[in-house]
């Protein structure tokens, strides 16, 4: 059985160039799945190790598994946060300041891997 690390280990890939467009990006889980998962799966690889590994764990399991990314034109993406989720578990983590600086981080980069996946920057 494949744990969380070596999930992501092996999942943090250069995903070959797809050609973007944004009407598709409506129905984005049957056009660009794969994209959004090695968004997600590089932005995550790109914090661990160096961030709280159980803040991290609990953010990309807990928070994110319902986030939605969304595009806002001209190259922009936006990930979009359940409320809910993420107070419920923002209080749980204790170090709340901590937790929303991981987050902030990782949503950051997801946006900035969806904007290179999509060659919107280099």
């Amino acid at each position: 059985m494949i744990d969380h690390r070596t999930f992501y280990s092996l999942a943090t890939v250069r995903s070959p160039v797809t050609e973007f467009d944004p009407e598709k990006f409506e129905e984005k889980y049957a056009y660009y799945f794969e994209e959004l998962e090695t968004a997600y799966s590089n932005a995550y690889q790109q914090l661990h190790g160096r961030v709280d590994s159980e803040i991290l764990k609990t953010i990309d399991r807990q928070v994110l598994s319902e986030s939605e990314p969304v595009y806002e034109g001209d190259g922009g993406f936006r990930v979009v946060l359940p409320d809910d989720a993420k107070e419920s578990v923002r209080t749980l983590s204790g170090d709340e300041e901590t937790f929303d600086a991981v987050l902030d981080e990782f949503t950051d980069r997801i946006e900035s891997e969806l904007r290179r996946i999509f060659e919107f920057e280099q």
